[in-house]
């Protein structure tokens, strides 16, 4: 599991990295001046915390790991610090071929400094029974220990991080999905009709009534919970589970909104609508708590599923836009990509996983 979380998590910095990994272009002057990285005229506090805490988990990981291999403490440390600080150099001086990306100095002491306080950390937990009490834990509170399933209840709230049209909505890929065929599609002829077709969708000025809002809210808080009844064991241990996604859910959708409109709008979200939407559907997980495994894969594939189709029918009004502009344009850019497609994908990969759960092949 720890090899599992540390490939994602290399991949994810690689993303934030580099994203957009677009305009790639070898930049003017002597190649030997690309391996220097200058100091910034100017950074953020969001820059310091986002480049600090991005290496945190992955020097934890990475001890982890080689403390698995039985490498010595001390010495796991210092390797995962020079690995880290290596592959944060490298990222940097990545970022010259980019035009949208500025290397930076700082960024790179950021990133080394992260990397050692959670490799310290990492050294601390293996010093400890932390390790060992979440294995016993996992193994009294889970009947089938998915490496798959874990991964996908971890990056639902990594999801829930970018605008969503609708509070817990997954999956409104429609949109984008249909600009970028249009796009592919225009000048020729023969797809007139099939242009026509993609043209068609829900006027700006549209909006969800509020028991459809209520209702795509219900079972995107619903999902997540019946995803994870399908690998928890019956019992009371699921309403701690029920009431922990509740909760995450409220918090990172506050987040979210915090980030986009301000702190003093974090709260805006909460309608009459969202929260008896979440009532609604923490009321259901309640009562869904003493389903078996694969009737609970069975009810998340359904509530999934139309959810979607919801989420799907909730136009995007000027202040989503708005909020889509400032994280595609302002400082949110190197969450913006990994973000965006694991909101747009997660519904339909928990389908898939549920479909599997369902035919008892996992």
């Amino acid at each position: 599991m720890v090899v599992l979380l540390l490939a994602a998590w290399l991949a994810l910095i690689v993303y934030a990295s580099w994203f957009p990994f677009t305009g790639w272009h070898w930049p003017v002057g002597e190649a030997w001046a690309m391996l220097r990285l200058p100091w910034p005229s100017r950074h953020s506090t969001f820059d310091v915390v986002s480049n600090a805490l991005g290496y945190l988990p992955l020097g934890l990981l990475l001890v982890l790991a080689m403390k698995r291999r039985q490498q010595r403490g001390v010495a796991a440390v210092r390797d995962a610090t020079l690995l880290c600080a290596l592959l944060s150099y490298l990222l940097e001086v990545g970022q010259h071929l980019l035009p949208q990306r500025v290397p930076s100095s700082l960024d790179w002491l950021l990133n080394t400094a992260g990397a050692l306080g959670g490799a310290l950390l990492g050294l601390g937990l293996g010093r400890t029974q932390a390790i060992a009490w979440v294995h016993r834990t996992g193994e009294a509170w889970f009947a089938q220990r998915s490496r798959s399933g874990l991964a996908l209840l971890a990056l639902w709230p990594v999801a829930l991080l970018f605008p969503t049209p609708v509070a817990l909505g997954l999956g409104q890929v429609w949109d984008r999905a249909r600009d970028t065929l249009a796009a592919a599609l225009e000048g020729l002829s023969v797809a007139a009709p099939l242009a026509g077709w993609l043209e068609t969708g829900p006027p700006l000025e549209a909006r969800l009534s509020p028991a459809a809002e209520l209702a795509a809210v219900a079972l995107g808080l619903l999902g997540p919970c019946l995803v994870t009844y399908s690998m928890a064991r019956p019992g009371l241990r699921r309403l701690w589970m029920a009431l922990g996604a509740a909760a995450l859910g409220f918090g990172i959708t506050t987040l979210s909104t915090a980030l986009n409109f301000g702190p003093q709008h974090a709260l805006a979200w909460c309608t009459a609508s969202s929260l008896g939407g979440v009532g609604l559907g923490l009321a259901l997980a309640v009562l869904l708590l003493g389903s078996g495994r694969r009737t609970a894969a069975a009810l998340g594939l359904v509530v999934v599923t139309a959810g979607v189709g919801l989420v799907a029918q909730a136009p995007s009004d000027p202040y989503f836009a708005a909020s889509l502009h400032g994280w595609e344009q302002g400082r949110f850019i190197r969450f913006h990509g990994m973000a965006q497609w694991i909101g747009w994908w997660w519904p339909y990969v928990a389908t898939l996983w549920l479909l599997r759960q369902v035919a008892g092949r996992e």
